[in-house]
């Protein structure tokens, strides 16, 4: 089972459970029920090996049941000691298991590893060893649409994104386009678009972004599709990519935002229509003026985001009723953003792997962007508590309580960047029906290799 749908395949999963729970109060005589019968001892069955068939995205929605191949490599029969250590995505230790196996000379043989804990929705590394040396280790998730990330928002959340969107609404876009003639075709014209967003803080210029823009020559209302890029680690020699003409199926848009892509690249790369030098002033984008709520850099980026849908709204070849976001990873979060603060409501979005995703958890679960904050705070004289709630007006978990578009997600289980349970934070708030979720069991921070055969797929269901 390669997807998993919060709404349908995560009900057939479940087990039913009864829970019984009796207790009194101070004063009251509780007369004793009569004792149970006494059950005759069961003696434990394990599966049989033969019949234990792992789901292929190692998601379990019961108890997990999984395989170890243990082979005898000797002529001789022998005794092996086998042991399988499980720990939660935050290392702390769940169970271990001890056993031995006889097993054949020369022959092999399946362990079936059934653990004896309850295990609690989330995420678990399984590693197991025989004599001593790694035989398997895999990542796996029990459960996963029961994880809780609950969302907290300070008090003034709201009233924060609204006077950063007035501040947006107060800027004059100004949007000049300019033809990529190399790019463009008889279907569709490609452009370069220069235009204006938020400044960084509550006063100054507002900031020039870029884009490229991809128009069908048609003259009809076509569906929107808005990309948002991935933290640019690329360099300022690499080129970015400019979209050319072809299908006309969606008006599209490219965005870069501040700092970032088109504008932190020198003219001299030859990105198509840059004719000016582009410059990073932000250095690391998520330390940029951290601690500052009014300046913080991704209050500027969210708000770029936004203004992508905007310019999207004046377009006449547009039709914003059918308003489609992607993005991976830091254009995960991105998307997230967009649906959240934009005042045009998105149909869906699809958020690989996304970024800023339930930091209270995401800090103890890998080392990267904790160190920053944790560094950046103590430069502050921030306390744990005060930085939480900082990062709080980010979270991608507190944007998605303003989200009910459907949402096409995915995570790589051995995703040390933005492992999974920082992306199904999100998910598992936004309540729509026609949402999906997919696991990738040996993907890490990437694409699925079917990503944009999938996300289109998924469009097909809102076309």
């Amino acid at each position: 089972m390669t997807t998993s749908s919060k709404y349908s395949i995560f009900l057939l999963g479940l087990m039913a459970m009864v829970l019984v729970a009796c207790g009194g109060c101070k004063g009251t005589i509780l007369v004793p029920p009569d004792p149970p019968e006494e059950e005759e001892p069961q003696e434990r069955v394990d599966p049989d090996p033969k019949y234990v068939k792992e789901p292929e995205d190692l998601i379990w929605y019961e108890t997990p049941c999984f395989n170890v191949r243990v082979a005898n490599a000797e002529a001789e029969e022998a005794r092996l000691p086998i042991m399988v250590r499980i720990t939660t995505d935050t290392k702390q230790l769940v169970q271990e298991i001890t056993d031995t196996l006889t097993v054949g000379g020369g022959k092999e043989t399946n362990y079936v590893v059934t653990p004896t804990v309850d295990m609690a929705p989330g995420f678990y590394r399984a590693i197991c060893f025989v004599k001593g040396k790694t035989v398997r280790n895999f990542n796996f998730g029990v459960k996963p649409f029961d994880i809780v990330s609950a969302p907290d928002m300070q008090p003034d959340y709201t009233a924060y994104w609204q006077g950063v969107k007035d501040q947006l609404a107060a800027v004059d876009m100004n949007a000049v386009l300019t033809e990529i003639e190399s790019k463009s075709s008889s279907t569709r014209k490609v452009y370069l678009v220069e235009m204006y967003s938020v400044p960084d803080g509550l006063s100054g210029e507002p900031v020039k972004i870029r884009g490229y823009y991809c128009e069908p020559t048609d003259g009809e209302k076509h569906p929107v599709l808005i990309h948002y890029y991935g933290y640019d680690t690329q360099g300022t020699k690499a080129k970015c990519e400019c979209p050319s003409g072809g299908s006309s199926k969606y008006a599209e848009f490219y965005l870069s935002h501040r700092g970032q892509y088109l504008n932190n690249r020198p003219a001299s790369t030859q990105n198509p229509g840059i004719t000016e030098d582009c410059v990073n002033i932000y250095g690391d984008w998520f330390a940029y003026q951290f601690g500052n709520k009014d300046s913080y850099y991704y209050r500027g980026a969210f708000m770029d985001a936004v203004q992508a849908v905007r310019f999207m709204a004046t377009r006449e070849t547009s039709d914003m009723t059918k308003l489609f976001a992607e993005g991976s990873s830091q254009g995960g979060a991105l998307c997230y953003a967009a649906a959240g603060l934009s005042d045009i409501p998105f149909t869906a979005i699809t958020a690989n792997v996304a970024f800023l995703g339930d930091f209270p958890d995401y800090f103890k679960i890998v080392d990267w962007p904790g160190s920053t904050a944790k560094a950046e705070a103590k430069k502050a004289g921030m306390s744990d508590e005060e930085m939480y709630a900082f990062l709080s007006y980010y979270d991608t978990k507190n944007l998605a309580t303003r989200i009910s578009c459907a949402v096409l997600a995915t995570s790589g289980l051995k995703d040390g960047t933005c492992p999974p349970h920082t992306n199904i934070a999100p998910y598992n708030i936004i309540n729509n029906p026609q949402s999906e979720y997919h696991f990738y069991p040996e993907m890490t921070h990437d694409y699925p290799k079917n990503w944009f055969s999938m996300i289109e797929e998924f469009r097909k269901k809102f076309l």
